[in-house]
């Protein structure tokens, strides 16, 4: 039995605890200092050292660690972790058994029980992303529990936290054979190139599928489609797919070309009819309404944040000034599909940027739906702001 670092909460720490939040905050310790290393088993007790849960003791973002159990007598070992990701997997049947989707998270972090950690599945690899050294103290677990479970072909690794005061963005192979990438995985009989080997760029984010798969079976056919911060192309693919009569990609990455055409070309798609641009978001913005292109289609899904030579960008408190350069470009009639993946503010809130932008452009819409995280990135319930995804489609009306 480990040894448990004791850390009181204070009221406010122990009434989210016993409502199930998941996450240990560090406003919610009473003591300004907390004397444990990373990985350390935790005893979270209120006020008066009773007990409330165990967790471990992992940096990540505004957090010091999670609640891994509030079961007194239950041991964090190897048959904590392979009862709550053999749990997990059994939640995902339905998608190892979809010929037509051969790509998706397998484990999803405090959704599943285990905060700091996720699981992602490819056609039989396996990409295990760590967000803190102190849920990376428990790998040996987790892989012990893949080598029992699972079937793979091999097992790969992102760290993605801050070590020693430098963030962290490492792949590595771990076990089984090394895949010659790209492979090619499925989704909704949609085809994408996957590089597991190759930084953060694996070519796809798992997170819009559904997405994709509307933009293509219900928006795309007929339409023009402007897709900006377009990444791998992969919005442009499923538009394309979908009878787009053109796609524009757009990307400050000069690397996003080769990987666009990489992505168009397993689909079957010509790429040299469809546009691809190495340039800042804002500066094609202008350059279309110079040239007073329009589109039917804008899809807008920038990162939280974002730094070229010329500005800062953040959603948090530029995405109305984004949506009205979109409103600009989108014919009468058009669809704008406004996404963001940052957790900072809720779905209300981004719903507000979106009826900001169009007010101000003196612009009536109509939102068509909205969506968040797909049903294999499970969060809790109760808490939202693990929902990170936001995404709402809209029609500019006037």
């Amino acid at each position: 039995m480990s040894k448990l670092v004791e850390i009181q909460l204070n009221a406010q720490g122990t009434v989210a605890l016993k409502k199930g939040y998941p996450l240990i905050l560090k406003d919610a310790v009473m003591t300004s200092e907390v004397h444990a290393e990373e990985g350390s088993l935790l005893r979270l007790t209120d006020r008066y050292h009773k007990f409330l849960a165990k967790g471990y003791y992992g940096k990540q973002n505004k957090g010091i660690g999670w609640v891994l159990t509030d079961n007194e007598n239950e041991e964090i070992d190897f048959d904590f972790f392979d009862k709550k990701m053999t749990t997990a997997f059994e939640r995902r049947v339905s998608y190892m058994e979809d010929p037509d989707t051969t790509a998706f998270r397998l484990f999803n972090g405090e959704g599943d029980g285990i905060g700091g950690l996720t699981i992602d599945y490819f056609d039989g690899y396996y990409m295990v992303s760590w967000y803190s050294e102190g849920i990376y103290a428990f790998r040996h677990h987790v892989y012990n529990v893949l080598d029992k479970r699972a079937e793979y072909k091999a097992v790969y690794e992102k760290k993605r936290f801050d070590s020693k005061g430098q963030y962290v963005e490492q792949d590595d192979f771990v076990k089984g054979t090394p895949g010659d990438f790209p492979i090619i995985i499925k989704e909704n009989g949609m085809q994408f190139a996957i590089d597991l080997n190759d930084g953060a760029m694996t070519g796809i984010f798992l997170d819009q599928r559904d997405v994709r798969e509307a933009i293509r079976d219900e928006y795309a056919e007929g339409r023009e489609v402007l897709n900006t911060f377009s990444y791998t192309g992969a919005f442009s693919v499923a538009a394309a797919l979908g009878g787009a009569t053109k796609t524009t990609s757009v990307d400050l990455a000069k690397r996003s070309v080769a990987k666009t055409i990489e992505q168009f070309s397993v689909n079957g798609i010509d790429y040299e009819q469809q546009d691809i641009k190495v340039m800042d978001v804002f500066d094609y913005f202008r350059y279309a309404k110079r040239h007073d292109m329009k589109f039917g289609l804008v899809v807008l899904d920038p990162p939280s944040f974002a730094r070229s030579k010329k500005y800062t960008f953040s959603t948090a408190k530029d995405y109305p000034m984004l949506m009205k350069e979109a409103i600009a470009v989108t014919e009468k009639n058009g669809i704008i599909v406004a996404s963001t993946n940052n957790a900072s503010f809720s779905m209300k809130k981004f719903k507000g940027f979106i009826d900001q932008a169009f007010k101000e452009t003196n612009m009536r819409y109509k939102v068509l739906e909205e969506s968040s995280l797909p049903k294999d990135f499970r969060t809790p319930r109760d808490y939202p702001e693990f929902n990170y995804l936001k995404v709402v489609i809209v029609q500019k009306l006037k």
